[in-house]
């Protein structure tokens, strides 16, 4: 056995024998509750413990109902598992930071092995110490959560991925910030996802013949793959959660204001330094340049497809069929339905398209692979993070929750746990907590319309930090990670997953947040 596979063992075995010493450790010491304690509970965990529907990063809002068939020991797992139970979950984002610095063959060849053995070091211990219960949340997460996230961005990549930008479109700065505010837009109407996926080919051919391209693929995640879903459910997962629990259509259209404040100061520090580059590099045009070409689209028809994912998404929040057990999971037939939608809409892009339109847009499976494979082991390893979440006041993470009193600390804690953890739950943490703290007792009925006009605040900065903060890492959205996989694929180098962070969201980002907490919160 080589050093690196003895290492691994070495791990999963620990990590093994510390769940089941803490499962037992929590058997031992649990006793049962005073009578009076249930009344005592927090409103928000009656709230969260209430609430029937999910939403997954970057896939639309389901509709199982949890506990339902398995009753409370499922709502409370997250009550008893240890911080150190995240350990996986770190190690996965660490692997994905610096494997492909340290060792990037290894890590180009095996990166579906590295998940998996991260995902059996959560998995094998969980289901030793908490057996069904843990076999429960596993399969919940990915039949609930993943499944739909995967089958959402793979009819998304096929049916973008048959749309073909031909004639001469040249990268200034001038039309990059046409392209970047272009793609903000739509991304409200069609999806954060649906609009990276559509217009990030078209941008890096555009820039193929500049230099300096990795800062325009990162503006690009900024504003087209996160801060441009801001305004409709349909953007972001998080504010069609909003929108499946009461949250109006249109309410949301009330962080706009946010929005435009963190748009306009990237797109001007994206000018700033474009033309700079531009400048710098010298380029007055692409050496290929000969005669210029109009520009035409083909592959029209996907446009159709297109509209039938968003349609389909859309269709999934707004009626309700009754809901389907699959191996022990609910899941709303609606949610399946729409699944099976997006499924045909990628087959009939396929069938449709001429295989020489992908050709041309150089459309390959690898990207859309890597994530599938990547955060197959996201998503398990997460599982822990997402319990002690969810556990409000009663779990390991109860002195944050608690600490949560003012809208600004509402938009930096959602913000800064959406940029690493699924930020749909995340949402649903603070929106319950944020109504258990201003409508105790009342229906969720009654209480949210109290939360949109008496306490909006608290509202926009649950969900203005929810959906931007989403920009401060390659995970905290579904199509951050696909445009680095595309771009790189093109050619276009990109920072490691620190690299990222420490020259981009600190330095650009953050700065943003602080501008909108200072004239907003």
């Amino acid at each position: 056995m080589t050093r690196i596979g003895k290492t691994a063992a070495v791990l999963l075995l620990t990590f093994c024998a510390m769940a089941v010493a803490a499962a037992a450790s929590d058997e031992k010491n649990t006793h049962p509750p005073a009578p009076h304690a249930a009344a005592n509970d927090q409103p928000a965990e009656r709230a969260a413990a209430e609430t029937t529907r999910e939403a997954t990063h970057g896939a639309p809002a389901t509709h199982a109902a949890e506990g339902r068939a398995h009753g409370p020991s499922h709502a409370n797992l997250g009550k008893v598992l240890p911080l150190w139970s995240c350990i996986p979950f770190a190690g996965m984002l660490l692997s994905i930071a610096l494997f492909p610095l340290m060792a990037p063959e290894l890590w180009h060849h095996h990166f579906g092995k590295i998940a998996g053995f991260w995902s059996a070091t959560l998995g094998i211990p969980f289901l030793v110490a908490f057996k069904g219960t843990a076999l429960y949340e596993i399969l919940h997460i990915i039949l609930a959560d993943y499944v739909p996230f995967i089958i959402l961005l793979w009819s998304l990549y096929t049916v973008s991925g048959g749309i073909l930008l031909r004639g001469t479109l040249r990268g200034t700065p001038s039309v990059n910030v046409v392209i970047l505010s272009l793609g903000t837009l739509l991304a409200s109407w069609m999806g954060t996802t649906g609009a990276a996926m559509l217009l990030i080919r078209p941008f890096l051919r555009a820039n193929s013949y500049r230099k300096n391209r990795t800062f325009m693929v990162v503006f690009f995640i900024f504003l087209v793959a996160n801060v441009g879903g801001s305004l409709t459910p349909l953007g972001d997962p998080p504010l069609f959660l909003g929108f499946l629990h009461g949250v109006s259509f249109f309410w949301t259209f009330r962080i706009m204001p946010h929005m435009l404040t963190v748009v306009i100061t990237l797109l001007v520090i994206y000018f700033i330094l474009d033309s700079y580059y531009y400048r710098k590099e010298g380029v007055a045009a692409p050496p290929e340049a000969g005669v210029k070409e109009p520009l035409k689209l083909e592959g029209t028809s996907n446009f159709i497809f297109l509209a039938g994912i968003v349609g389909s998404v859309l269709m999934s929040g707004v009626v309700d069929w009754g809901e389907v057990n699959t191996l022990g999971v609910h899941r709303a037939v609606q949610d399946w339905v729409r699944d099976g939608l997006l499924i045909a809409m990628g087959i009939l892009s396929l069938v449709t398209t001429p295989v020489s339109v992908r050709e041309d847009n150089e459309f390959t499976w690898f990207p859309i692979l890597e994530v599938a494979y990547l955060f197959i082991g996201i998503f398990i390893t997460m599982i822990p993070c997402l319990l002690i979440l969810k556990a409000g006041s009663h779990g390991a993470l109860a002195f944050l929750i608690k600490g949560v009193t003012q809208p600004l600390h509402y938009f930096w804690v959602t913000g800064g746990l959406s940029s690493f953890l699924d930020n749909a739950p995340t949402y649903l943490t603070f929106f319950n907590t944020a109504l258990g703290s201003f409508f105790s007792g009342m229906a969720e009925a009654e209480a949210v319309p109290g939360l949109m006009t008496n306490h909006a605040i608290y509202l926009k900065a649950i969900s203005a930090g929810a959906v931007f903060f989403g920009a401060c890492s390659y995970i905290g959205n579904a199509p951050n990670f696909m445009v680095r996989s595309i771009s790189e694929e093109a050619g276009t180098p990109m920072p490691s997953f620190f690299g990222y962070i420490l020259k981009y969201t600190l330095v650009f980002l953050v700065p943003c947040f602080v501008l909108v907490s200072f004239i907003f919160f």
